[in-house]
């Protein structure tokens, strides 16, 4: 584990890692993050040793084609943690952990060509002990807030690499390694059943209800799949 006062992206250090030979399972932890970046090349910025923001290097032994799972299994994993750790979390797709309807973390997964073959690598940001006044948006939360109190992080992050190992070595030995994580993000997934805006990446927006994820982790919608995108739950269906 690398652990920096600062860095602007945990994710871009520890691809420049990969890409110089580092191993997989290298984890790189920033006590300051000044220029993350999320889904859709949002910013994620947080206080001082108010947040974990911390990238996994990952080489992943299982066909490309089955890829777009790790950033589902991910999510799975850092709201499965969460909940063990009695915060309410609960997870949309395709890798945002909420409590409510508050953004409590997010997720980046990026590809990184290197000289020993693909890497990914596993950018997490985790609101811990952010107040309402240093939260980017209003429509984010920290753990401190949803739950009263706040953990500690190096606990919380222990937590939270352990339940990642356990379900990322789990996927690559099973042969119906897709097939069970599906079964188990779907149970998961509190994006199912609601009526969803899809904010797809050309501009095009479209409503429905989301019903499914299929086998290669699109969120289904009605009658369309959407692979990318942002997706804004509207209202409870039933």
């Amino acid at each position: 584990m690398e652990i920096l006062d600062a860095a602007p992206s945990t994710n871009a250090v520890a691809a420049d890692r990969a890409r110089a030979g580092a191993p997989h399972g290298l984890v790189v932890v920033a006590e300051h993050q000044t220029a993350g970046r999320g889904r859709l090349d949002r910013s994620w910025e947080t206080p001082a040793r108010a947040a974990l923001t911390f990238s996994v290097l990952l080489r992943p032994r299982v066909p490309a084609a089955e890829w777009p799972w790790l950033p589902l299994l991910a999510g799975h994993a850092l709201a499965t943690a969460l909940r063990e750790a009695e915060v309410p979390a609960g997870l949309k797709w395709p890798n945002d952990v909420l409590v409510g309807e508050r953004k409590l973390a997010g997720i980046l997964l990026e590809r990184v060509e290197t000289p020993d073959g693909p890497a990914a690598v596993l950018g997490i940001g985790l609101n811990v002990s952010t107040t309402e006044a240093e939260l980017p948006v209003e429509t984010a939360t920290s753990v401190a807030l949803a739950t009263g109190s706040a953990p500690d992080r190096t606990e919380l992050l222990t937590r939270v690499l352990g339940r990642l190992v356990d379900e990322y070595d789990a996927w690559q030995a099973d042969e119906g390694r897709t097939a069970a994580l599906r079964a188990a993000y779907t149970e998961a997934c509190v994006t199912l059943g609601r009526e969803v805006r899809v904010e797809l990446p050309g501009g095009e927006v479209r409503t429905g209800t989301a019903r499914d994820v299929d086998a290669g982790g699109r969120l289904v919608v009605d009658d369309f799949a959407v692979g990318a995108g942002d997706v804004v739950h509207v209202r409870r269906v039933g």
